[in-house]
């Protein structure tokens, strides 16, 4: 990334940041891959005789993969993505030729002369070694019947939650690590991009589902799993229309989207309206504001009994017909 000149400050102010200072050069917070609101993290918002702008530490973390790094790793933290996927929207964004991989490539000539990277799917024989149980997620409200739906495991290694992400006809796409600790998380390498995928589309494929609930979190879509629905999630409070159009293209006819309560999440919501309301029937699930997000309300029955009362989207009334 050394030949892009990265507005650094500016990818960081669109995300909340716990605890922050900004000043000229640096900015200090609460660490975002802890639970700890010390404003002990710090990033490099220019250049400095001994690092470069966008470098970032975190002294409090246990983990060296989490306790210094560059702005890629830290964006793709913060945007939920692969690290493959941020270098891409960086080079995007600020110019320059990106190749991820030279041998990887096809060219396209059915209407733009443009290259486009092959996406394989992974060899899901790699799910066996994280094929055991850890308790965090029933912790979360998770059963195990919906985690073994799901394909989830675990990895002593890493202590971390393993969840598969399957492509529509039901191969294995990527796998996302959660730590059961910390906020932290990654992806495996060489899985397709999260942006080309929805998490749980295999099961509406698989099971002709008409009307599901979209969630940001995979965590959230396995709440409501356990609820008794049928969910999905983005992966992301970023909604786009590739996102869109894998939904469109689903044997979904109702979507119920069901969005935490942060300005990240409210952004989710409205986006989410704008793309998949003219095409299928759009509702809206209500929740009281003191939940941060759907995870956080306990009782199971109230959140069938939101879903259950989610409020129809009107064109006339959100576009402004």
């Amino acid at each position: 990334m050394d030949s892009l000149n990265v507005d650094v400050r500016e990818e960081l102010e669109n995300f909340i940041w716990e605890r922050a200072t900004w000043a000229h050069d640096k900015l200090t917070a609460a660490s975002p891959f802890r639970f700890d609101r010390t404003p002990s993290f710090y990033v490099y918002l220019t250049d400095t005789p001994t690092a470069k702008a966008g470098s970032w530490g975190d002294p409090g973390s246990s983990d060296q993969k989490f306790a210094r790094g560059g702005i890629v790793s830290l964006l793709s933290f913060l945007r939920q993505e692969t690290t493959e996927e941020t270098r891409e929207y960086l080079y995007c964004k600020y110019g320059g030729d990106y190749v991820a991989d030279p041998e990887a490539l096809t060219l396209d000539l059915s209407n733009t002369l443009r290259l486009e990277r092959c996406r394989q799917a992974l060899n899901a024989d790699i799910l066996r070694e994280y094929d055991r149980r850890h308790p965090y997620l029933e912790s979360r409200g998770i059963s195990p019947e919906v985690q073994r739906k799901m394909g989830v495991g675990y990895c002593s290694r890493s202590r971390a939650i393993t969840i598969p992400w399957f492509l529509p006809d039901g191969t294995l796409g990527n796998v996302k690590f959660r730590r059961i600790a910390e906020k932290t998380f990654w992806y495996v390498k060489g899985g397709r991009p999260i942006r080309e995928m929805i998490y749980g589309m295999n099961m509406i494929y698989r099971e002709n589902v008409r009307r599901a609930v979209i969630m940001e979190a995979e965590i959230d879509a396995m709440y409501v799993m356990t609820a008794g629905g049928y969910a999905i999630a983005n992966g992301s409070s970023a909604f786009t229309e590739e996102k869109a159009e894998i939904i469109r293209k689903s044997p979904l006819e109702e979507i119920v989207i069901m969005a935490d309560h942060d300005a990240a999440g409210q952004k989710f919501k409205r986006k989410a309206i704008e793309l998949l309301a003219p095409y299928m029937n759009v509702r809206v699930a209500g929740y009281p504001m003191r939940y941060k997000d759907p995870n956080d309300i306990e009782d199971k029955i109230l959140v069938d009994a939101y879903i259950n009362k989610a409020r129809h989207v009107r064109l006339s009334v959100f576009f402004k017909v």
